[in-house]
């Protein structure tokens, strides 16, 4: 079947500082090339990184630059390799296209309403190639106008999901590609402000180590420094349906957040400055 969306791959705003936020997983936008060949509840986006705008509405007072995909994460994957390979061989995971959801249940009505690879190619053209297009573009201009830059690739998943790990997440999993995506001494940083978090549990590189985004993007050694954090999404919102966000919740992250973020922007502009 042929791809078609008249909806745009993302929205970008750009900012003055040297960081870049990534949010490839918010998106529910389902083309109706999609939708009428899936499962109702397919057709609810239950594997969403919900609210995660507003859990980082002050992102626009920091300065930082912001890009949002607008399509489900069903329609493509952003966070995976272009070629669909795993990112965590010898665990289950979900492709770049996938065909079921966190919970192992179809996303298609049949098999047949599945998408072969002419149609995965359309989607991988219209949507991920502009997404990641965008954000190498936005770090060249980021490093150009400040010698370094920071991409913070934002996630959130719930905090029990038994098909990808056991038990219950730590509320913040910090992922630097087992440190091969960004300085260590920023990634001490950030796990040190998740750990000294009252209230919240906090790991780095743990069972998220970072997807494809981080993994490809993420060059210290040329000045770019590439942190994934997965929130559980207990933190600041109802993880069942309607997913409701719970400001009382988020108002009590937000600040710690904040603190990550600024962190961050704190390590890139002193390089900048000396």
């Amino acid at each position: 079947m042929k791809f078609e969306t008249s909806a745009p791959a993302f929205h970008f705003v750009a900012g003055q500082r040297p960081l870049l936020i990534s949010m490839p997983h918010v998106g529910t936008h389902l083309p109706d090339c999609v939708r009428h060949r899936l499962t109702e509840e397919a057709i609810t986006t239950p594997d969403t990184d919900w609210h995660l705008e507003r859990l980082y509405e002050f992102a626009g007072a920091l300065g930082v630059s912001l890009l949002v995909a607008t399509h489900s994460r069903y329609v493509i994957d952003l966070n995976r390799p272009p070629d669909g390979s795993s990112l965590y061989p010898g665990q289950s995971v979900t492709g770049l296209c996938p065909v079921d959801t966190f919970s192992g249940a179809p996303l298609y009505l049949r098999p047949a309403d599945q998408p072969d690879q002419q149609e995965v190619a359309q989607r991988r053209h219209s949507l991920w190639e502009p997404y990641h297009a965008q954000i190498a573009t936005e770090l060249a201009r980021l490093k150009t106008e400040h010698g370094m830059a920071a991409l913070w690739d934002a996630h959130s998943i719930r905090s029990q999901v038994p098909r990808f790990f056991a038990g219950r997440l730590p509320d913040l999993n910090l992922g630097t590609a087992d440190g091969a995506s960004c300085d260590p001494r920023l990634a001490a940083t950030l796990l040190d402000i998740g750990q000294k978090t009252q209230g919240y549990t906090a790991v780095l590189n743990g069972r998220f180590k970072g997807g494809h985004i981080t993994r490809h993007f993420g060059a210290p050694s040329q000045g770019i420094h590439a942190i994934q954090l997965e929130m559980a999404q207990s933190v600041y919102m109802e993880e069942d349906y309607p997913f409701e966000y719970r400001p009382l919740l988020a108002a009590r992250i937000q600040p710690h957040l904040r603190r990550m973020l600024e962190a961050t922007l704190n390590f890139v502009e002193s390089f900048e400055a000396s």
